[in-house]
């Protein structure tokens, strides 16, 4: 191959900016509104031309930062309005966005919730004194004081009271603080549901930003899942009164003697828990009685309930599209705002390398410069030397790649000598045949069916025996075969980068480590052999299905933990309402005048020889702490017998802790339906994408190949020299060392990642993102008045104010 010049974008001189940084623009305090560019890099110099390229470079390093902290307000779908705007809110969102400030705002959220395990009532164990625990709760608000004023320096007062979620944190400190000062002033607790509103300091965390999102998706769910509730309402309260006028008269039926308990227990048969046996008094005495339960039951639990399900999926369905569409057009616009700050006047159709690092090396401050460059190529699909706006467009698609040299040999053992490789060779046909495939899964098939009926033969005792069991033993062997031939016949390497191959690895890893402890009578570690069974997982990988639902599942991991994390900060807010209005008021024998005073009751006396205890065990589930109230939530949450719980409840105290009982239900009714809409969505959404990509291979996630040359990073070793960048030139010699040693010219590298629900709704609305981004640019430019062109009379840009002075026109 013939040597080349380096490409001239790697020499390129800084130039001047289209458009400056607001960091570099401050007011004089002098003439009262006038601005000043500071270090302006086309004003006259007073120096010599040193002084002059270090005041560029100064003006374009304030230029990277500002570009980088648009592209991380895109990233993270922060508002515009929020961006810092001087030097000075500068400082305080640099110091407000890092992972030491995100990890202090989540301990203190955290220690504020923990605290409700040793306030009254506090778990036993647990239990703090008065003044250490309110002493501690002064401590963390403080620190949340501290978080508070450095976003008000950030966002500027304006700023700050306009953010609707920051306010109602400030106003929730407000009554912490109070209430906390009291508690240490008066050295006793009060009555303080406040305590339940502590939970908005964790979800305003930067970690918690899907948490925000679920809660947002859920109030705005709200609306038509209300008008459906109002419905079966309605029928409910059609219905207490009719079961009230047919049922009242006879005495013999609690259910309906009173209209108060005509709704409540009808209430409670939408939810089927106390069926049949509110039906049972009246229909003993007329069986024509269970046409009402019969027809009330059809409406309201297998119509109104299922078309509940069907309105709120519709609804997510569409939320999930608008938030899609509101995420990408924000990101197109947060790219526009950086590519405004880093083309220049000389070379204005697009980003020279030299610019595009430097954004790199504050927006992923991590990435070495092998990776820059390897971005910026993959980045500029036109081949010329300037990134386009149109090429940068995809810039958070291809940011994502890790790079890695593709392997210049087909398999790890090619270099052996012959005899070796062609036994590996034979390995490697083996372990990909279907035949070797097909074998293991019916050893997985027939170790499945072994278990079963090795379980089903156990009578109960102890069910793990001192001697290990031959079949553990040969299937176990089986495995392990089957691991080193995978191993040995792909390489290690190729092996691990299956995730299914990892879970294989994993399983059998435990199945050993399981083997260990029975040999050697290691009790502690027995319940490692019951993940045995995981094994026959691999059998879903024979259906298409199968792999979907799987695929599906682990894609919607991360979702679901963080629906489970609302779920429980709802659990949090109900628990402290409960222990405030609840602690202490269930115990055994306590409801010995309720109609459930059965499940309370814990009675022993002597029958014969023998002493008999006759307990309910429902007195457990209470509100006597934290602990305590999240288990019982949970049992309301279920459903299955819950009104026992609210009756024992509501015996002792007022019937309108009913309301308690009953507003969790439908709380908790709202959130399990969206998580089930979630799960619809997620899956028919993979179905559809399935059936439109017939022939992608998503399991591969996102590929790119970009081929460097020799030439090319001599060229980028150069850049790096003027920088006196030590360390990344290193790690380019060593690239050029390698291409040495095996006489290439060039060398090929494999970006990838894994594929996310973007990726795949940026497939299946392809069609209608085009006309998004057609009404976008309609919109912006119904919006921005039109712009000279950028050129040297007229290089000064006005800084009015941030949104005027970041549109682009496009």
């Amino acid at each position: 191959m013939r040597w080349r010049e380096p490409p001239a974008i790697y020499f390129e001189d800084y130039g001047n900016p289209v458009e400056r940084s607001s960091y570099l623009i401050e007011l004089h305090t002098n003439d009262g509104g006038s601005y000043d560019v500071i270090n302006d890099a086309s004003s006259p110099a007073a120096g010599d031309c040193c002084a002059q390229q270090s005041s560029a470079r100064h003006n374009w390093e304030m230029n990277y930062q500002e570009a980088a902290i648009y592209l991380q307000e895109g990233e993270n779908n922060d508002k515009f309005f929020t961006h810092p705007k001087n030097a000075k809110a500068l400082a305080a969102y640099l110091f407000a966005h890092n992972h030491l400030f995100y990890l202090m705002e989540l301990s203190t959220a955290l220690l504020l919730l923990l605290l409700s395990l040793c306030e009254a009532p506090a778990v036993p164990m647990l239990r703090l004194g008065i003044f250490v625990h309110a002493t501690l709760e002064l401590f963390a608000l403080i620190v949340v004081v501290f978080e508070l004023s450095m976003k008000m320096r950030w966002l500027g007062f304006q700023t700050f009271i306009r953010h609707k979620r920051t306010m109602v944190k400030t106003c929730v400190l407000f009554v912490q603080f109070i209430e906390a000062i009291v508690v240490l002033v008066r050295q006793t607790s009060h009555v303080r549901i406040t305590r339940a509103l502590r939970c908005i300091f964790l979800v305003d965390c930067r970690y918690c930003g899907a948490v925000r999102r679920n809660l947002r998706q859920i109030f705005q769910s709200l609306p038509p899942f209300i008008d459906i509730l109002l419905l079966l309402l309605f029928f409910m309260v059609i219905f207490a009164i009719l079961g009230f006028y047919l049922f009242s008269p006879n005495h013999s039926d609690p259910y309906f003697n009173t209209l108060e308990n005509s709704l409540v227990n009808l209430f409670v048969l939408l939810t089927t828990s106390n069926f049949p046996d509110v039906m049972m008094p009246s229909y003993a005495r007329n069986p024509w009685s269970c046409v009402f339960f019969i027809v009330y039951l059809s409406i309201e639990l297998y119509f109104i309930m299922n078309l509940l399900l069907a309105v709120v999926f519709d609804t997510f369905n569409d939320i999930e599209k608008r938030k899609f569409k509101s995420l990408l057009l924000h990101k197109r616009t947060a790219i526009q705002h950086a590519y405004r700050l880093l083309i220049t006047k000389q070379r204005p159709s697009g980003i020279s390398f030299k610019h595009f690092e430097g954004l790199l090396r504050f927006y992923k401050p991590r990435m070495c410069a092998r990776e820059r460059y390897l971005t910026f190529k993959a980045l500029n699909q036109s081949n010329t030397p300037l990134v386009s706006l149109k090429d940068f467009y995809n810039f958070y698609e291809v940011v994502g790649l890790k790079w890695k040299a593709k392997r210049n040999r087909e398999h790890w053992f090619d270099d052996l000598p012959r005899t070796a490789f062609l036994i590996f060779k034979g390995i490697n046909i083996l372990v990909k045949s279907r035949v070797f495939q097909y074998t293991m899964y019916t050893v997985v098939a027939v170790n499945g069916i072994w278990i079963l009926v090795e379980t089903f033969m156990l009578q109960g005792g102890n069910f793990f025996s001192r001697n290990v069991p031959w079949s553990y033993i040969v299937f176990l062997t089986i495995y392990g075969v089957e691991l080193l031939l995978k191993t040995t016949g792909l390489g290690p390497v190729e092996y691990l980068s299956s995730g299914w191959n990892l879970f294989d690895f994993s399983v059998t890893l435990f199945a050993f480590l399981g083997l260990m402890a029975l040999a050697f009578n290691m009790e502690p570690f027995y319940f490692i052999v019951v993940l045995r069974p995981l094994q026959l997982l691999r059998l879903f990988k024979l259906k298409k299905r199968y792999r979907n639902v799987l695929d599906t599942m682990f894609e919607l991991f991360p979702r679901m933990a963080s629906l489970g994390l609302t779920l429980l900060i709802f659990y949090y807010c109900f628990a402290i309402v409960g222990m405030e209005f609840f602690a202490g008021v269930v115990y055994p024998n306590c409801c010995n005048t309720s109609t459930v005073a059965d499940s309370y009751r814990w009675v022993n006396h002597t029958v014969g020889n023998k002493t008999v205890v006759e307990e309910g065990y429902y007195y457990l589930n209470n509100f006597d702490n934290i602990l305590n109230s999240f288990v019982t939530l949970f049992e309301l949450t279920v459903v299955n017998d819950w009104y026992i719980i609210m009756e024992g409840v509501t015996s002792q105290t007022t019937h309108w802790s009913r309301l308690y009982f009953m507003i969790f239900y439908i709380v908790t009714m709202v959130v399990m339906t969206i998580i089930v809409a979630f799960i619809l969505d997620a899956f028919v959404f993979r179905m559809n994408y399935t059936r439109k990509n017939q022939d992608s291979e998503e399991d591969n996630g996102i590929m790119l190949e970009k081929e460097i040359s020799k030439e090319e990073v001599v060229g980028i070793i150069e850049l790096y020299k003027r920088t006196s960048a030590a360390t990344e030139i290193a790690q380019l010699q060593k690239i050029v060392l390698q291409m040495d040693k095996y006489g290439q010219m060039s060398t090929v590298f494999l970006g990838r990642r894994s594929r996310t629900k973007s990726d795949l709704s940026m497939k299946m609305y392809e069609e209608e993102i085009q006309e998004w981004y057609e009404e976008h640019s309609r919109k912006e430019e119904s919006q921005t008045p039109l712009q000279e062109p950028p050129s040297a009379s007229n290089s000064s840009l006005k800084p009015l104010n941030l949104r005027q002075r970041s549109q682009t026109v496009i």
